[in-house]
């Protein structure tokens, strides 16, 4: 007899992004990307067209870049001092990026081991926002 429960054993199936926001949601955020040292490291924001001609960005990636230096293994600088990861962090702080440039989001490792591309946008993090 079916009592339309279901199986109470039956695992739902997730995809794989669903299953990362979800271990994500347990840590407290909302972000689906982690923010952390390797990522920052893999992150392709630093060579994007997009804030290539940013005097900003420049600036906070020279900068960001001694901090990372001087840091202890493991620890990550502040984020609104890092001109990336933005699918992690979200939105730009510095207002000089030019969106009508080639995103590259989808070419960096980040993007690639999160599953990025099932997202909508999944790309222009930096304009659009963190990868929810």
């Amino acid at each position: 007899m079916d009592t339309g429960k279901g199986n109470p054993t039956e695992k739902k199936s997730f995809t794989g992004v669903e299953n990362r926001f979800t271990e994500e949601k347990v840590r407290g955020t909302d972000s689906l990307v982690s923010y952390t040292r390797s990522n920052i490291e893999k992150c392709m924001c630093s060579q994007c067209p997009v804030q290539a001609d940013s005097e900003c960005a420049q600036n906070k990636l020279q900068s960001s870049g001694e901090v990372m230096k001087n840091l202890p293994e493991g620890e990550v600088p502040n984020p609104k001092d890092v001109p990336g990861i933005y699918c992690s962090t979200g939105k730009a702080i510095c207002q000089d990026l030019n969106f009508d440039r080639e995103c590259i989001c989808g070419t960096c490792e980040v993007w690639k081991e999160y599953g990025l591309e099932e997202l909508d946008p999944n790309n222009h993090f930096c304009q659009h926002g963190r990868a929810t």
